[in-house]
């Protein structure tokens, strides 16, 4: 398929229910009365924020949810949207504040609707989660405890799920999966999406770096199964005060588990360091951090140490080139596909200018700082 027909494919994956349709989806399938309904950003799939009218003689259950609507391609994978919804079920037993998993009236978690196109029918999954309060951490001025207190989350968000079983569990070996970091080179058929630029050389030496310095060792990392995406607008956090009066921070939500699938361990913090340089101001500083609360609870190999630089370069490289690449198939959605290209380039360029042996001692003795007690 030429990169045109794959980009019309693509594009036309993603859904486009209205407002008034979406209604009828949650009155049909889930069995509530929408009292208000309003759009919410999305990447490629369709989410609406949706209160619901409270039934007669009723006092008690959530008022809010998030409807999600996957896009036809992912559609075409049920058993994998529900071994993820069976896993943020599985997470929220174990006290992590993830969402609650409504069940459609036919009492599954998923429910696949088809609709005439016109030319053809479509085919969509759609679910309905609890909402979560909170605010983005995007938000907030990130403080080195809570960048601590993330890289533990996601650490121990790995852990727990060495104890979850399904029988469709295998389906989280994407293998061609493009947000599998084990996949970076697979952004080489994206890279036209950049022109021909000095982003392009960057990403380029990036891919070259990757199957030089991680392809090798991918056979001494540690498996799991990982989120994948801990980013900065799907961690929601809280305030509140301190006996001082000033506000402490607490995470009260994990979004988005789309992205989920077998990688290392290596990789869930490479990727969670990525997301959280986003918006420091201070971007090279908050890797130690995390690498601090991560390794509090699972402390990395040597080898997987060694290639957690060219790790989070390789995240920030499929960040900024899918995003461009979306850009255009979804011009209207611009402003959400590029949040992370607003710092990440520079980010990037400052991680290859200033080396892999600078940034890794300021990572690991900001993480050693932590067992001493003084942390930087």
């Amino acid at each position: 398929m030429s990169s045109g027909d794959d980009q019309r494919s693509q594009a036309s994956a993603k859904p486009s229910f209205s407002e008034a349709q979406a209604c009828v989806v949650v009155e049909s399938v889930f069995g509530f009365k929408v009292s208000k309904i309003q759009p919410l950003p999305s990447y490629d799939d369709q989410n609406f924020h949706v209160c619901i009218s409270k039934a007669k003689h009723t006092t008690d259950g959530p008022m809010e949810y998030v409807l999600k609507i996957s896009n036809t391609e992912t559609s075409r994978t049920p058993d994998l949207i529900e071994v993820q919804s069976h896993i943020i079920m599985f997470l929220q037993a174990a006290g992590f504040p993830t969402a609650s998993v409504c069940r459609t009236k036919g009492d599954t978690v998923t429910h696949l609707m088809s609709v005439d196109g016109g030319s053809e029918i479509k085919s969509y999954l759609v679910r309905l989660l609890t909402y979560l309060p909170g605010r983005p951490i995007a938000e907030i001025p990130i403080s080195p405890q809570l960048l601590y207190e993330i890289g533990r989350l996601a650490a121990k968000l790995d852990k727990t799920l060495e104890k979850f079983h399904h029988p469709k569990l295998r389906c989280l070996h994407r293998e061609n999966f493009i947000w599998n970091l084990k996949n970076v080179p697979l952004l080489e058929k994206y890279l036209y999406a950049l022109g021909q630029d000095r982003n392009r050389e960057v990403v380029e030496q990036v891919i070259r770096l990757f199957k030089d310095e991680v392809v090798t060792k991918l056979c001494h990392f540690r498996e799991c199964i990982n989120h994948g995406d801990l980013n900065d607008h799907n961690i929601l956090i809280e305030s509140s005060k301190s006996a001082f009066g000033d506000a402490v921070y607490h995470v009260s939500g994990v979004l988005d588990f789309d992205d989920m699938s077998y990688g290392y361990y290596v990789f869930e913090v490479a990727i969670t360091i990525m997301y959280m340089m986003i918006e420091s101001k201070d971007p090279i500083q908050v890797g130690g951090h995390v690498l601090a609360g991560f390794e509090s609870i699972i402390p990395l190999t040597p080898v997987e140490r060694g290639a957690l630089f060219p790790l989070v370069c390789s995240r920030f490289c499929q960040s900024l080139v899918m995003a461009a690449y979306s850009c255009q198939l979804h011009p209207e959605n611009e402003a959400y596909l590029m949040i992370t290209a607003k710092t990440g380039w520079k980010h990037l360029q400052l991680m290859f200018d200033m080396g892999q042996k600078a940034v890794e001692e300021i990572w690991f003795d900001t993480a050693k700082s932590y067992k001493s007690g003084i942390s930087m």
